[in-house]
């Protein structure tokens, strides 16, 4: 059954898919935003979930930012997150299990990130998951999600078709770019409830919830 399935490769979310980060980007935002007193809500979080720096500052300074007091802002902002979770990092309920169940597949792993590569280093070598993944892509410096961007580079990089991956996502931006990108998609409940999930082909609360028989479905 497994060998006879359309698809070769696992696409995966970091932040709320992989490892819980939610609280750790959370506070980074908001420290940021005060000394910039700019006003910073919970719910300004949860909608920019997902995007790359760039598109945050964007939609929520409703600006373009100097590229060089972009960079510094953004700097700035990654070294309050990385602070602030070394030794607290939480991966995700289920992750470790199919890591290993679609390595023992056959099928290739890779991360697409929005975050950038300094990030995406220090959670995986916190969680001991590096050794899963044969590529890492981070969306820091390239067209952010929901441009399909960083999930294509991906695929390029696996030696892939975008039609033979499936994403595993938990923003919406995130399965916006999984769906331009002409692959299937997989959304877990980490960070937004289903209601907002549905262009994804398939919603589950977390990767507990997830069935050989619905993988099976998502291959197709």
């Amino acid at each position: 059954m497994l060998e006879s399935l359309p698809l070769k490769a696992v696409l995966w979310d970091l932040d709320g898919v992989i490892v819980d980060s939610f609280d750790g980007h959370f506070r980074a935002w908001a420290r940021l935003f005060a000394e910039l007193d700019e006003p910073f809500t919970l719910e300004d979080f949860t909608r920019t979930f997902g995007m790359n720096n760039r598109g945050i500052f964007k939609t929520l300074l409703k600006r373009e930012l100097p590229e060089e007091e972009f960079r510094q802002l953004s700097d700035r902002k990654e070294e309050y997150f990385r602070d602030g979770i070394r030794g607290r990092v939480v991966g995700l309920p289920g992750v470790r299990d199919w890591l290993q169940c679609f390595d023992s597949m056959g099928l290739k792993q890779a991360v697409g990130s929005s975050a950038p590569q300094e990030n995406i280093d220090v959670l995986l070598k916190e969680l001991g998951l590096s050794q899963w993944f044969s590529a890492l892509v981070a969306g820091a410096s390239i067209p952010g999600k929901p441009d399909p961007a960083v999930f294509l580079r991906a695929a390029e990089l696996l030696g892939v078709q975008p039609a033979e991956c499936l994403v595993i996502e938990d923003a919406v931006a995130g399965v916006e770019a999984a769906k331009r990108a002409g692959m299937r998609c997989l959304a877990v409940c980490t960070t937004n409830p289903a209601e907002k999930l549905q262009k994804a082909d398939r919603v589950v609360a977390d990767l507990t919830h997830l069935t050989m028989e619905m993988l099976t479905e998502l291959a197709g």
